[in-house]
């Protein structure tokens, strides 16, 4: 028996769903192969400017209903935008789910943008901004994407910029919705206590009529860029950090091996080798983490970590230890086995989420066009060889490979 079953309607609007035993709460969303990456320069900012304008107007419904469509019955209405992906998604008890599904298809799909209702949002964006500057945790994640990819669409904020917030009017959202929507690219995926036929049964209600969109937008391929390292000074007691480069697309053979590389480096858990070096061994960060995010071209793997200014170059010199370590010592039967079994663990856990599960099952079909269960996972982490993750880690983890941006205080 398969784990999850999907259905594509005559439109191309592919559903993905999952019955989930002993819940109560079913979970389902449109996520959408549109990004920030999809915006023109003029454009940056769009995509996440249109993930809120979503919520603030439909042909049949005005913000207000929209908003308490959900939450007054106890469920919960969101949505976020990525580099590649938009995502309008809900959790409500079962009962609820046709309502939910009828709600998200009116935003997803026939939003009209109202003026007053931009100029309003204009401010609730310029404000996210603010919180985001002021937040150096977050701002170094932003400004570290365009160190690594430059002028690329990759490397732009996803929020936008001021003088193209102030610019955007109707007309600009349903020109980028045209270009860009594409139904044989977006997918509902849906976790929950129901069967799929009648999961299926009202998607074909509420889809079926949606006109087939083929939008193709211009998405720029990445091109590589030469490793950049910056100092920018911001008014902050604590210095922060970011080490990385670009890294392995989705699908890529060495994508997972890659995942579990970094899991073992940089992960969740609290004893990472990061970790265990710099805050155990040294008391230098309270905290560090190593991520991995593929794209459908590149990726970007990248460690943040906050410190003591006069401690930064120390901090600096250990983690690159710990990554020269990797390249040149082979992970023992022990350590290997340990790291798998941790990352397996991890996974299975997540599967718990059944939110987190919902909107996994959406990316990994648009991008993989597949969808494996934990079972198969496991046999590709079993088989990934201790030879394997040092070639990996000589080819990725080079001194001279690596771009770092830190925000040291004024003087």
């Amino acid at each position: 028996m398969t784990e999850f079953d999907v259905h594509t309607l005559d439109n191309g609007i592919r559903i993905a769903h999952k019955q989930a035993t002993h819940t109560k709460v079913v979970h389902c969303g449109f996520i959408l192969d549109i990004g920030s990456r999809d915006e023109q320069p003029e454009q940056q900012g769009l995509a996440h400017f249109w993930e809120h304008m979503a919520f603030k107007g439909t042909r049949k419904r005005k913000a207000y209903h929209i908003l308490n469509r959900v939450d007054s019955v106890g469920g919960e209405l969101n949505a976020y935008t990525t580099k590649e992906k938009i995502c309008f998604y809900a959790s409500v008890l079962d009962r609820h789910f046709e309502n939910a599904l009828e709600l998200l298809a009116d935003i997803t799909f026939d939003s009209i943008f109202p003026e007053k209702q931009i100029e309003r949002e204009r401010s609730v964006i310029l404000e996210e901004m603010s919180m985001y500057y002021d937040s150096p945790e977050d701002a170094i994640q932003d400004d570290f994407d365009a160190v690594v990819f430059g002028e690329h669409p990759l490397g732009k904020n996803i929020l936008g910029t001021n003088e193209t917030i102030h610019r955007f009017s109707r007309e600009d959202f349903q020109h980028f919705l045209q270009v860009n929507m594409n139904t044989g690219k977006l997918i509902f995926s849906c976790v929950g206590n129901l069967p799929s036929k009648k999961v299926f049964q009202l998607a074909e209600k509420y889809l079926a009529l949606v006109p087939t969109l083929a939008g193709q937008g211009n998405r720029l391929p990445f091109v590589h860029q030469l490793p950049q390292q910056e100092i920018r000074t911001r008014t902050l007691t604590q210095a922060q950090c970011a080490i990385g480069r670009t890294a392995y697309p989705v699908g890529d053979d060495c994508s997972l091996p890659f995942y579990l590389l970094t899991n073992l480096l940089g992960g969740p858990s609290m004893n990472t080798r990061l970790s265990m070096t710099l805050r155990e061994k040294h008391g230098l960060v309270y905290s560090i983490d190593a991520e991995y995010q593929p794209y459908t071209d590149t990726g970007l793997f990248a460690i943040y970590f906050g410190t003591e200014p006069r401690q930064l170059n120390r901090a600096i010199n250990f983690a690159l230890k710990e990554l020269k370590l990797l390249r040149e010592k082979p992970l023992g039967t022990m350590q290997l086995h340990r790291a798998k079994e941790q990352m397996m663990g991890q996974m299975a856990m997540n599967s718990e989420n059944n939110q987190s599960l919902m909107l996994a099952m959406g990316r990994s079909l648009l991008d993989q066009y597949e969808l494996e269960n934990l079972e198969a996972l496991y046999k590709k982490i079993n088989k990934i060889t201790a030879s394997q993750l040092q070639e990996i880690a000589q080819e990725m983890f080079q001194k001279d490979g690596l771009s770092m941006l830190t925000y040291v205080p004024e003087d």
